[in-house]
C-alpha cells in the first residue's frame, strides 16, 4: 500500500518508524485532512497503530508508531521516563550564544495558557537542586506537539536541552540539539528566547522564509535527525536516522557542503 509522502525506515510486528515530511501533522488532524496516522491507517488497515510520540506539523524527521498494545505501553514508558535519546538539527537566525562546537545546557520552564498558540519561557521558581518531577506531566509527545490538543491552563513545566553550533554561514547557523524532555514547542521557544529563532518559524520571531514540501503545510527548519531507544520486544538498542530533507540542501547550500546534512 502507498505510504507517500512518508518514507518507511523500519517495520516489524511491534513498531513502524517513518520519516515525516515537514508540513504534515503527526495525528489528530482536522476532518478530511491528512496526517501520518491516517496515512498509516489506510496503508495498514488491519494493524493496531498506537501514537507514542509526535512531531509538530512544520517539523520533519523520525517518527515512531507502535504496532501492538504491549509495544505502545513500553515505548510510552521509555519516552515518559526519558530513556529515549533524541537528536534534532535546526537552522537558526541570529547569533547562537556559544562558540562554534561548544555544548551548552539550557534548563528552562515553559508554560502555555488557555487557547494561546505560543508557549513561553517563564522565570524558574525552583530553588537550585530541587527535584522537578513533581511538577511534570506525562505527555505522549516528543519535542513538538501542536497536534496533542490542549487549550487548558497549565502550570509551568521544566525543560532541558543540550545544544551546540555545528556550522555557521552568514546570517544562519546549523545547530545540533539533544533534548532530554519533550515539551510543546520546547526547542522553538528555547532557541527563540536566546535570540536565534528557527528559520521559517514566524510564530516565534523568525524573519527568514522557509518552504517545505509542495502540497503540504507550512514548514520550519527543524528536523528530528535520530531517535535511539530499546526495542519494545527484543530488548535490543535501536538507533533510527533520517537524512535532512532535500529542501535544506537547496535553501542552505553553504551549510550542507554540497550534500545533505548527515545526522550526527
Amino acid at each position: 500500500m502507498n505510504l507517500s509522502p512518508l518514507e518507511l525506515i523500519l517495520e516489524d510486528d511491534h513498531l513502524l518508524a517513518v520519516v515525516k515530511p515537514a508540513g504534515l501533522p503527526s495525528a489528530n488532524a482536522p476532518r478530511n485532512a491528512s496526517s501520518v496516522f491516517r496515512i498509516l491507517q489506510a496503508a495498514r488497515p488491519n494493524r493496531f497503530l498506537g501514537v507514542v510520540s509526535r512531531l509538530d506539523a512544520p517539523v520533519s524527521g523520525v517518527l515512531v508508531v507502535a504496532a501492538s498494545r504491549p509495544a505502545a505501553a513500553e515505548l510510552s514508558r521509555q519516552f515518559r521516563e526519558r530513556l529515549v535519546r533524541k537528536t534534532y538539527l535546526a537552522v537558526v537566525e541570529g547569533r547562537f550564544p556559544a562558540a562554534l562546537g561548544q555544548w551548552v545546557d539550557w534548563h528552562d520552564r515553559l508554560e502555555r495558557v488557555g487557547e494561546e498558540r505560543r508557549s513561553r519561557l517563564v522565570p524558574s521558581r525552583r530553588p537550585e537542586g530541587r527535584a522537578e518531577h513533581a511538577l511534570e506531566r506525562s505527555e505522549p509527545g516528543d519535542e513538538e506537539g501542536d497536534d496533542q490538543g490542549g487549550g487548558l491552563p497549565s502550570p509551568s513545566v521544566a525543560c532541558h536541552v543540550r545544544a551546540r553550533v555545528v556550522r555557521r554561514a552568514g546570517e544562519v547557523s546549523l545547530v545540533e540539539l539533544e533534548p532530554s524532555t519533550g515539551r510543546r514547542h520546547q526547542l522553538r521557544v528555547q532557541l527563540a528566547g536566546r535570540g536565534c529563532p528557527i528559520v521559517g518559524d514566524r510564530t516565534y520571531g523568525g524573519r527568514l522564509p522557509f518552504a517545505g514540501s509542495p502540497g503540504l503545510g507550512p514548514a520550519i527548519a527543524l528536523h528530528a535527525a535520530s531517535l535511539g531507544f530499546t526495542h519494545p520486544a527484543a530488548g535490543t538498542h535501536l538507533l533510527l536516522r533520517a537524512a535532512t530533507p532535500s529542501a535544506w540542501e537547496r535553501r542552505f547550500p553553504s551549510l550542507c557542503s554540497g550534500g545533505h546534512i548527515s545526522p550526527p
